[in-house]
């Protein structure tokens, strides 16, 4: 299904797995739903699941993967997954504690989401690349927001984005 592109295992194990065990310290003590967008390969979603135990909604459009990410649950004994073969703008969702997307789409798009999705005091968790600084500008222009920084431990030109108190600008008006 070209989940992922990495053909060897090592690489497959440090790039998705190991890279995304990072995010674990990163989640706030939190007692709620938690929603992956854009969940694919289930990176970071069924990672965190995994790991935290927590309540995990994964957000995927394409059925065959959705296929696959229930499968994946399944097998890794994960009763506390769901599995929403649906559009981001289309799913109904719980409100969030947690929200996580990873290389889905530029920050300015994903708040919109995160603003609708996240519960009062929840908390978005986003990787990025290197274009995370035109990223955060570009963000600057519409969204309020509590940014915290972290470097990443296994891609030195990438940073993890913890992101609370989203708030389009003009609500501020």
């Amino acid at each position: 299904m070209n989940l992922v592109a990495d053909a060897e295992p090592d690489s497959l194990w440090r790039r998705h797995v190991v890279d995304l065990m990072q995010l674990v310290p990163l989640v706030p003590d939190i007692a709620g739903p938690c929603v992956d967008l854009g969940s694919g390969a289930g990176f970071p979603g069924l990672v965190l699941a995994a790991a935290t135990g927590c309540e995990m909604h994964l957000v995927e459009s394409d059925k065959r993967k959705c296929a696959f990410l229930q499968e994946a649950a399944r097998m890794l004994a994960l009763p506390g997954v769901t599995v929403h073969a649906a559009r981001i703008d289309a799913v109904v969702l719980p409100p969030a504690m947690l929200l996580t997307a990873r290389a889905l789409a530029p920050l300015p798009e994903l708040l919109r989401h995160a603003h609708r999705i996240l519960a009062p005091g929840g908390v978005a968790l986003f990787p990025k690349g290197r274009s995370v600084a035109q990223e955060l500008t570009a963000a600057a222009a519409g969204w309020t927001m509590r940014i915290e920084r972290f470097p990443s431990v296994t891609e030195p030109d990438s940073t993890i984005l913890r992101l609370s108190e989203i708030s389009p600008v003009s609500a501020l008006a």
